[in-house]
């Protein structure tokens, strides 16, 4: 008898699941891997003082393979480590970056360069999650990202769409919901030009269809009394999901057909480019937090037939979001982050390319109350050692989830009441914020 109830919950789950999938065309990332649940308690030590003015959402671009400082935003004008990568002025006396960007260098009064982050990873899957939540990666568990912990402390700010969404080829350690319950992971999108697939009920009145589930959830009741398990109520729980987001007006937000061609091409109509559009869209609509991927910078060969081509999609993509937030007033409530998991050797190798390099490398803050048109931060002449201002992925992080607002030293419990925090240990670099 035993058996044949494990049977039949795992025959449920799999509906469920196949279900909610087919609705919304996308699945919860990592959702059968997080067992447990959490609660919050006060740590201790002399508490950070609450974020006033603290920004509603995040756009995190993400720069998956390790993005080049010195070919983008540290550049090292007359030192034989920057090779054939020449620098430009940008809007903001002093500031010079890689010729690459000419359209961002014209945004640098909106950003806040950070030229001394320093890693302790060099390897790309362990540099990525470390970066994406704080923490070295654990067999055990998974840590919750940046977008999670803003919606478990603030919560969804439109209830007919998704918290967080994910734009971009590679979820697997993008932070996601980690140990928290299934509603905190981000609905992943692979395609921003396909919207949400399979979103609407076809061949079926909606009556139709209201009586069907009506139906569904009588069948049900009795399981999921009978199993109130934690997997089962999060299948539930995403079946649900989809149903509401089916009947919500606010699913237009995921339609890019509704910009017009001009705007489109203003992104660049590659996937980076409509993701960024999406991620406006998505922001307007009141998501709490979008991440955006752009890979393709692991260039150990030919890094100045590479380099330019990333960066051409970066420079078009992210000057247009800026534009497009500072125009239609969102850039002051929404913090944009550009990082990636660890820099490029300043030293060029035998193959005209640049290794992993974790000892250096550069990030960038806009909007959502991060001082503008400054540079943090400082590397030696060769762009190859932190001379000033050091800042550790904790640190980084710390600053990221201030500006957000999040209290930094609330604890929350893993399933295993193993105590985490939103940063690790991390402290903001208030010279950062405004």
């Amino acid at each position: 008898m035993h058996t044949v109830r494990r049977q039949d919950e795992l025959t449920r789950r799999r509906f469920m699941e196949g279900t909610a999938k087919t609705f919304l065309g996308v699945g919860a990332i990592g959702l059968t891997m997080r067992p447990g649940s959490s609660q919050a308690a006060l740590g201790p030590g002399i508490p950070i003082p609450a974020r006033l003015g603290a920004a509603k959402h995040v756009i995190y671009l993400y720069m998956n393979g390790g993005m080049t400082h010195l070919d983008t935003f540290d550049p090292k004008p007359g030192h034989e480590n920057q090779g054939t990568t020449r620098t430009i002025k940008t809007n903001v006396d002093g500031i010079r970056v890689s010729e690459y960007l000419p359209s961002l260098a014209r945004h640098a009064d909106k950003m806040a360069i950070v030229n001394s982050l320093t890693s302790t990873s060099g390897a790309h899957q362990q540099g990525n999650y470390l970066m994406h939540t704080s923490y070295e990666e654990r067999a055990t568990i998974r840590h919750p990202g940046i977008g999670a912990w803003l919606l478990k402390f603030h919560g969804r700010l439109n209830p007919n769409l998704p918290g967080s969404v994910f734009i971009g080829n590679d979820s697997r350690n993008n932070g996601g919901g980690g140990f928290f319950e299934p509603e905190f992971e981000p609905l992943a999108i692979s395609d921003p030009n396909g919207g949400l697939k399979n979103s609407k009920v076809r061949g079926m009145r909606p009556e139709d269809f209201s009586h069907r589930l009506e139906l569904a959830n009588r069948f049900d009741a009795e399981f999921k009394q009978q199993y109130d398990l934690r997997q089962v109520r999060a299948y539930t729980q995403m079946y649900d999901e989809a149903v509401r987001i089916m009947g919500s007006r606010d699913l237009a937000a995921f339609d890019l057909s509704k910009e017009s061609d001009a705007t489109r091409e203003q992104y660049g109509k590659d996937a980076f480019g409509q993701g960024c559009l999406l991620a406006r869209r998505l922001i307007e609509h009141d998501v709490r937090a979008v991440e955006v991927t752009l890979g393709g910078w692991d260039m150990h060969n030919n890094i100045f037939v590479s380099a330019p081509e990333r960066c051409a999609t970066l420079d078009k993509a992210l000057a247009a979001l800026l534009s497009d937030l500072h125009v239609r007033g969102k850039l002051n409530e929404t913090l944009v982050v550009l990082t990636t998991e660890f820099g490029r050797t300043p030293r060029v190798n035998q193959n005209e390319g640049r290794d992993h390099y974790p000892k250096a490398f550069s990030s960038v803050l806009m909007g959502g109350g991060v001082k503008s048109g400054m540079v943090y931060g400082k590397t030696d002449a060769g762009g190859e050692e932190v001379v000033e201002n050091p800042v550790t992925i904790p640190n980084f992080n710390a600053t990221v989830a201030h500006a957000l607002g999040l209290p930094l030293d609330a604890v929350l419990y893993s399933p295993s009441k193993r105590p985490f925090t939103v940063a690790d240990k991390g402290k903001p670099v208030f010279d950062l914020l405004a």
